[in-house]
């Protein structure tokens, strides 16, 4: 990739010297060079040159000298790095360029091979610190997609071992669904709907997370979390007595903005699942989540709950009974479950 270069120095016959001296690269597009004949004329061209990779710039200057441009320079584009090429290359000008940022120092006389491999030396740096930041930015990026959290549920065996490896564990899943989101779809305006679905995320996912949970997935207008480790079947509760009182009060916050007030339906169920990464190693696609039963079972306790609405099964009341208020609904038959199941809403 071609270097952008820009040269600072305000005598006539450097700018032809250095074209003959570079005329191969200049040639084989390995440098671009570009001058200026101060300091002033070069923070415009940085400005109008935001490509520019290096500086090389002269001390003694009118108007503006270098080691005043190395001060604005670092003020106006941190990445760009400068080499201070002078003739005054006495220690106190060496160290106070180096003091104001300049990345190295080639005094007058110029040898050209010393300048050319102190160019090589800067732009390497200057690359390096590119990818640096572009790595910074795609990370910032995908922390928006993956959890933080996932990694405090992903056991040291689970590294050691497999990407693919998957373990028993005893978990307290939850399924959140928002009621009546496909009638609100139709009638109110998508970026409307957008806005609406990601406010209710973002008020399920906090309270999630607050309360030492995982959000697994995002299905639709639903939300899958997990519990685990100590009182995950209390934790998940409360976390889910919590999103419906936000809802609530999120309900009321809205009452002027639109007439559509969708409640949440929430099935709770604990048990032993499987946990692991789930996918393809081939395709380097995977979700870290947990399936069985127990999780299966969660989601038809949502599916029967209503609006507003918290199941839970009877194996979960019988834990959490002294500890949450709960009234019983009755017997249900859930989908593909060949005995029907006594179930609970849980109140407060």
């Amino acid at each position: 990739m071609k270097a952008k270069i820009l040269v600072v120095d305000d005598e006539p016959d450097l700018q032809l010297l250095i074209k003959q001296k570079f005329r191969r690269q200049i040639r084989e597009q390995q440098y671009d060079f570009i001058f200026a004949e101060n300091g002033e004329v070069a923070l415009r061209m940085i400005a109008e040159n935001p490509d520019v990779d290096m500086v090389l710039s002269d001390i003694n200057m009118p108007e503006m000298d270098g080691l005043t441009l190395l001060i604005k320079i670092s003020e106006v584009s941190p990445l760009l790095k400068s080499v201070i090429v002078s003739a005054y290359g006495d220690m106190e000008n060496i160290r106070m360029a180096m003091n104001r940022g300049a990345f190295d120092f080639v005094c007058k006389p110029i040898n050209f091979q010393d300048l050319e491999l102190t160019m090589e030396k800067t732009l390497k740096y200057v690359e390096q610190l590119k990818q640096t930041l572009k790595a910074v930015r795609e990370n910032d990026i995908l922390r928006m997609y993956v959890d933080s959290s996932v990694l405090q549920f992903m056991t040291k065996e689970a590294f050691e071992t497999s990407l693919t490896s998957s373990e028993n564990i005893e978990a307290t899943v939850v399924f959140m669904d928002m009621c009546g989101f496909t009638s609100i779809s139709e009638r109110e305006p998508a970026d409307q709907v957008v806005k609406l679905i990601n406010k209710y995320f973002d008020i399920m996912v906090k309270e999630i997370l607050a309360h030492g949970g995982l959000v697994d997935k995002f299905m639709g207008d639903a939300i899958m979390a997990v519990f685990k480790g100590e009182y995950h079947l209390d934790r998940a509760i409360e976390a889910s007595l919590a999103v419906r009182n936000q809802i609530n009060g999120f309900k009321e916050e809205l009452h002027n903005q639109t007439e559509y007030f969708p409640n949440v339906s929430i099935g709770i169920n604990s048990g032993e699942m499987v946990s692991g990464n789930i996918g393809s190693a081939t395709l380097r696609r995977l979700d870290y989540t947990v399936i069985g039963d127990a999780v299966n079972v969660a989601q038809r306790l949502q599916n029967a709950a209503g609006p507003g609405q918290i199941i839970v099964p009877e194996s979960a009341y019988q834990k959490i009974k002294e500890a949450f208020q709960c009234k019983v609904i009755g017997e249900v038959h859930l989908k593909n479950k060949r005995d029907a199941m006594q179930i609970y809403e849980v109140i407060e």
